[in-house]
């Protein structure tokens, strides 16, 4: 009978606390302690926010950013057992006052080539797109840490608590899937929130209208019992953060429909984008938002055109890639453009990387695709205290090897941390007995890039 009385209690004092019966003390959370508040910087930064494209499957690079007319010169050209040169389907030019040469594949990024700054001497570890996406997102060589939004989020806070801090559009799962923007050990409230592209973005975003004056007694009881119950397990980053996501989460039903809403772009910007107001998927369509969403305070936002199939992974047809950077290359450069029109460039970096290049030969047998290839391909940035109209690093005549100024996965998110005012050995977290940050233990800033 106690026991009875005892369960009846509880249930009563729920009922009293959801309806505001009780003298109910929110969670220091609940009370207004953001975790996410904005944070000061190391030094003097010159980017607020990344917006970072990332294409799995490994781009070629001399079909893209580092195209090669000695190779189209030399193709059918035997290059070791079985292999041979096989060059472009695809012609290049010069663009702008810088003459940066870029293929014919992305003529509307190509508008934008005194903004870029390609780098031509990018090499990883990995070979393998699961372990090549994690290197990029996060440059562990094995296992899994948090990826380098994670960690700009943790670095840097938020302009914007109604928002979150790092989010990710994915229509489908890359390889590695979400590993590639998980906290990992930082606390989860520094993992990316995904963005599903098409008429519900954020899934539940909207709630139950039967339910929704509820909503606010609801979770002022959830913050009490989580609150007793994260007392009890002091040191519980996993409760803290999912304490946070429920107060992130009302505003976030305020703000996030507004960012959603394009009732308010004018026809110029949706010309420039190549949209119409009805999209609510294409990768267009999620570069606008993504400048929305720069605009409101989010810190780290990253654009992923295709899954773990049906992407740049062009082991035979390459012909595909018309396809593939058609869907891409407009909304990147109207993006670029659309920002520096309103002088939000230079504080707005933006990052295109993919997971490695291909290589610029091919079996005798296979000459219509190239295979992965980690010691050579191409990734640029723009704005955010970068020179524009510049190539760093070069590739020999064919692609092949870096010839100049050699730069690693470390040494480019290094940079990116830079630009953001961190040294990346002192942007640290301590975990398991020891300080992890995102470059390892290796890693140089290339300063000859910075503006």
């Amino acid at each position: 009978m106690s026991n009875e009385l005892s369960r009846r209690e509880v249930l009563r004092q729920a009922v009293a606390g959801a309806l505001g019966l009780g003298a109910l003390g929110a969670s220091p959370l609940l009370a207004g302690t953001n975790p996410l508040a904005p944070q000061a910087t190391q030094f003097a930064a010159r980017a607020k926010r990344v917006i970072l494209f990332f294409m799995p499957g490994g781009v070629s690079h001399v079909d893209s950013f580092d195209p090669k007319p000695a190779l189209r010169r030399d193709h059918g050209k035997e290059v070791g057992k079985d292999r041979i040169l096989t060059g472009s389907l695809w012609g290049s030019q010069r663009y702008g006052e810088s003459g940066l040469e870029i293929s014919d594949l992305f003529p509307y990024t190509g508008q934008c080539a005194d903004d870029l700054c390609l780098i031509r001497s990018m090499h990883g570890d990995k070979g393998d797109h699961f372990e090549a996406t994690l290197s990029m997102h996060s440059g562990a060589m094995a296992g899994t840490l948090p990826g380098v939004g994670a960690w700009v989020s943790y670095g840097l806070g938020t302009e914007n608590a109604n928002l979150p801090s790092h989010v990710v559009f994915a229509e489908k799962l890359p390889y590695a899937g979400s590993q590639a923007w998980d906290s990992n050990f930082l606390p989860a409230y520094h993992q990316g929130t995904r963005i599903t592209p098409g008429a519900e973005p954020i899934a539940n975003l909207n709630p139950d209208p039967a339910l929704a004056r509820y909503q606010s007694r609801e979770l002022e009881l959830l913050g009490r019992m989580n609150a007793r119950h994260r007392d009890a397990r002091p040191g519980d980053g996993v409760l803290d953060a999912r304490m946070y996501s429920f107060e992130a989460a009302v505003g976030l039903q305020k703000t996030a429909p507004q960012v959603f809403d394009l009732a308010d772009e004018s026809e110029e910007t949706f010309k420039l984008y190549g949209i119409d107001r009805n999209d609510t998927k294409s990768f267009a369509w999620q570069c606008l938002v993504a400048r929305r969403m720069s605009e409101r305070g989010v810190r780290f936002i990253e654009l992923i055109d295709k899954g773990a199939s049906g992407n740049w992974d062009a082991h035979s047809k390459m012909q595909s890639y018309d396809k593939l950077a058609k869907n891409v290359d407009r909304g990147m450069g109207a993006l670029i453009t659309d920002l520096k029109q309103r002088g939000l460039l230079d504080e707005t970096l933006i990052v295109w990387c993919t997971e490695f290049g291909r290589t610029p030969s091919a079996k005798k047998d296979a000459a219509d695709g190239r295979d992965h290839y980690k010691d050579a391909f191409t990734c640029w940035l723009a704005g955010g205290g970068v020179k524009g109209g510049m190539a760093y690093g070069a590739t020999d005549e064919h692609g092949i090897k870096i010839v100049e100024n050699p730069v690693h996965i470390h040494d480019f998110h290094a940079t990116i941390l830079h630009l953001l005012g961190f040294n990346h050995t002192k942007l640290t977290y301590f975990f398991s007995g020891r300080d992890f940050r995102l470059t390892g233990l290796a890693g140089k800033v290339v300063t000859d890039i910075l503006a």
